[in-house]
C-alpha cells in the first residue's frame, strides 16, 4: 500500500505544530504556560548571551506571546523545571529527573562537561563545600571570594565555580532557582528528597527508549537521523524501535515531498488529513533564538526548511557573513531571513543592525505585514520605545526605512 504522500510545506507545517509555531497564540500566556510549552518541546535549551532578550526566554516568547520573563525563573524556583546537560545545558521538566539521573551517575562520561581531576585533587575541598551547604543552605559562586588574576590575563573560574559546577554535573548539587541569570545551587537529596536510586533509577537504555520518544513527539514529523540530535544521543539502532512504534500505533510512516520517508508521530495523527488536502495553514509570524528546536540541529534546519545557519559570535568580525548574533525568521510556515539585532536597553531602541531575507523570498504586502508584526511585538515584549532599522533588503520597509515608534497601547 503506498504511504500518505506530504508536500514539504506540509510536512514543515506539521513540524511546526508539534513545536507550537503553526499559528499564533490564541489567548494571553499564563504562568502555567512556561511547563506546558517546555513539556511540549521536552527541552528548552539555555545561553547566557543578551545582545537581545536571552534565548530561553526567547524560545518561549516565540511560542507565547508577551509574557513577564519571571515566569520562567518562577517555574524554575517553585520545582516545575530543573537544569540539567540533555540537548546542551537545558530546562527540563523536573518529572524527567529520571531520564538524566543516570547521566549524573557516571560524570566521567560526560567529557568537557567534568573535569575528574578537579574533583580529584580538590576533593577535601568540594567535600568542606558540601558541607556548607548543608549547614546553610543553596550557594551561589558569587558567594566566594574572587580569584587572582590568572596568568593568561582574562579572569579564570573562581575554583567555588568549578567546584559546583562538578558536583552539578555529577548529580550531587541541582540548580533550584536563578537570581539575575546565576544559577543557585542547593543538594540534590534535599531538592529531590523522595527520589530513591535503588528504587527509581532507570539504566541507560531505558532512559534513553523514553528520551527517542520524547524527541519523536517534539519534532512530530521526522527522519529517523534526527532523533538523536535532540538529547545529543550516540547514533542508536532506530529500526527495531521504529517497528515498534509502528507496531504500537505510535508513529506511521510518511512520504515527503523531496526528503522520502518520514514518519509521524500519534500526536499529530489528527492533523495528517489537513495535511494531505493541503488545508493545515501555518499563520504565525516571529523572531526566534538560534537555539530554539526548530534550528539547533543546523542539518535538519536544511533539511526541512532549506535554510542554511551558522551561529557567528565566536567568528572575528571580519569573517562573520551576517553578524554577531543573528536570530532566524519565521513567516507563515517558512524560514524566510534572519537579522542581526542589538537590544538598546537604556535607550530603549531595539536595533536591527541587517536583516537578509533568503534567497528567493520575495517582499510583498503579507510579508512585510507579518515581519513588521514580528519585529514590533518582539521589541515591545523587551521594553524598546523604537525600532530602528539599518541595513535593509530592498523594496522592505520602503515606507519606513529608518525604522518606527513602538504605539505602547
Amino acid at each position: 500500500m503506498p504511504l500518505p504522500h506530504l508536500s514539504l510545506q506540509a510536512a514543515r507545517n506539521l513540524h511546526l505544530a508539534a513545536q507550537g509555531l503553526l499559528k499564533k497564540p490564541r489567548r494571553r500566556a499564563q504562568p502555567s504556560d512556561i511547563l506546558s510549552t517546555v513539556q511540549r518541546m521536552s527541552l528548552l535549551q539555555i545561553d547566557t548571551i543578551n545582545i537581545v532578550a536571552r534565548s530561553p526566554y526567547l524560545v518561549l516568547f516565540s511560542r507565547l506571546g508577551d509574557y513577564p520573563s519571571q515566569w520562567l525563573d518562577d517555574a524554575l524556583s517553585r520545582g516545575e523545571l530543573m537544569e540539567y546537560w540533555a540537548h546542551e545545558a537545558c530546562f527540563l521538566p523536573r518529572s524527567d529527573f529520571g531520564l538524566v539521573r543516570h547521566r549524573m551517575l557516571a560524570p566521567e562520561k560526560m567529557g568537557w562537561k567534568y573535569r575528574q581531576e578537579w574533583m580529584h585533587e580538590n576533593a577535601d575541598e568540594i567535600e568542606k563545600l558540601i558541607e556548607h551547604i548543608h549547614e546553610n543552605g543553596p550557594v551561589r559562586s558569587a558567594d566566594f571570594e574572587h580569584p587572582r588574576k590568572g596568568i593568561s590575563g582574562w579572569w579564570e573560574w573562581k575554583p567555588h565555580k568549578r567546584h559546583l559546577e562538578g558536583l552539578f554535573t555529577s548529580g550531587k548539587v541541582m540548580v533550584v532557582e536563578r537570581r539575575n541569570f546565576q544559577r543557585v545551587y542547593d543538594l540534590t537529596h534535599r531538592v529531590m528528597p523522595h527520589w530513591d536510586d535503588a528504587r527509581d533509577l532507570l539504566d541507560q537504555t531505558a532512559a534513553e527508549a523514553v528520551m527517542l520518544e520524547n524527541s519523536a513527539r517534539s519534532l512530530g514529523i521526522f527522519r529517523a537521523q534526527w532523533l538523536a540530535d535532540y538529547y545529543r544521543l550516540r547514533q542508536p539502532v532506530l529500526k527495531p524501535l521504529l517497528e515498534c512504534w509502528q507496531e504500537n500505533q505510535r508513529v506511521v510512516p510518511v512520504n515527503v515531498e523531496t526528503l522520502g520517508e518520514m514518519w509521524l508521530h500519534a500526536d499529530l495523527f489528527p492533523l495528517l488529513p489537513q495535511a494531505l488536502d493541503g488545508k493545515l495553514g501555518a499563520s504565525h509570524s516571529s523572531v526566534l533564538s538560534p537555539f530554539d528546536p526548530i534550528v539547533w540541529d543546523r542539518k535538519r534546519a536544511e533539511q526541512l526548511f532549506g535554510f542554511t545557519y551558522r551561529l557567528e559570535c565566536y567568528t572575528p568580525a571580519p569573517k562573520r557573513q551576517y553578524g554577531y548574533f543573528v536570530l532566524p525568521l519565521l513567516h507563515k510556515g517558512q524560514l524566510v531571513g534572519r537579522m542581526d539585532a542589538k537590544m538598546h536597553r537604556k535607550t530603549g531602541v531595539l536595533e536591527v543592525i541587517a536583516l537578509y531575507l533568503e534567497e528567493g523570498v520575495r517582499v510583498s504586502s503579507a510579508l512585510e505585514k507579518g515581519l513588521f508584526s514580528a519585529l514590533n511585538h518582539f521589541a515591545s515584549w523587551q521594553g524598546a520605545q523604537r525600532v530602528s532599522l539599518s541595513r535593509l533588503p530592498d523594496q522592505l520597509f520602503d515606507a519606513c526605512r529608518s525604522g518606527w515608534e513602538i504605539d505602547i497601547a
